[in-house]
């Protein structure tokens, strides 16, 4: 578990230099590539959890994300991208996001996300072998 994540979450982080590709035409990087980082951290993070079995039954889509800007990053920064899940229940779940350069907090997201059953590709309600690959063992 990461300090930069609630010690009572499922945690993880990545990290990574900003590239000339993430850079918009103001040299900083783009808003929608915050928003590709969040997606892309979620997306280890339960490739990281999950396995064969559950990849087979059940797959997640987004259905919102909420993203505050509060600061700047430039080419070759060094973002720290942390992310855990918080409320599940129902058929959603919720993904919190929160990006780093060091100790400067460049974004933080919320993203809600939809457990799809593989086999009917309709919504599926989140069953306990999800709940327990994503909440913190008591």
């Amino acid at each position: 578990m990461s300090a930069k994540a609630p010690i009572y979450s499922v945690s993880f982080q990545h990290s990574f230099n900003v590239q000339t590709k993430h850079l918009d035409k103001l040299n900083h990087v783009n808003n929608v590539v915050y928003l590709q980082w969040v997606n892309d951290i979620a997306e280890k993070h339960w490739n990281i959890l999950s396995n064969d079995s559950i990849n087979k039954n059940y797959y997640w889509v987004a259905i919102r994300h909420e993203i505050d800007y509060l600061n700047q990053a430039f080419l070759e920064d060094e973002i720290t991208v942390y992310t855990w899940v918080g409320e599940s229940k129902g058929v959603k779940s919720i993904r919190h996001v929160h990006i780093y350069n060091e100790e400067i907090l460049l974004a933080k997201a919320q993203s809600t996300w939809c457990l799809i059953d593989a086999k009917t590709n309709k919504l599926t309600r989140i069953k306990q072998d999800i709940l327990d690959l994503i909440s913190v063992k008591k």
